[in-house]
């Protein structure tokens, strides 16, 4: 795989992490609930957020964990700023593992 196919690639598994699993997305909004990045696009300046990890993957081998490895691991983090003032955020994705 040569470089421009591992840029589109990346680019593709960077896409699924923003978006997350539908059927969890969906679910948070019909129990009137925000996901996490939208809390979070919601609280700071419009289109400052820029996310910090989203495909990193836990590690734990604990309870049957090391099958379920979804990008994210569960909590959004990354910086923006509030008022032109630069902040560092992070939330719980209840979509992931319940947010845990």
């Amino acid at each position: 795989m040569g470089t421009p196919e591992k840029i589109k690639y990346l680019e593709r598994k960077l896409d699924d992490a923003m978006k997350g699993d539908p059927e969890r997305v969906e679910k948070q909004h019909n129990a009137g609930k925000m996901t996490a990045r939208e809390r979070i696009t919601t609280l700071l300046d419009s289109d400052s957020f820029v996310e910090l990890g989203a495909l990193v993957k836990h590690r734990s081998s604990n309870f049957g964990l090391e099958k379920k490895r979804p990008d994210g691991d569960g909590v959004i983090t990354g910086h923006g700023t509030i008022g032109g003032r630069i902040v560092y955020i992070f939330a719980q994705d209840f979509t992931v593992f319940g947010g845990a």
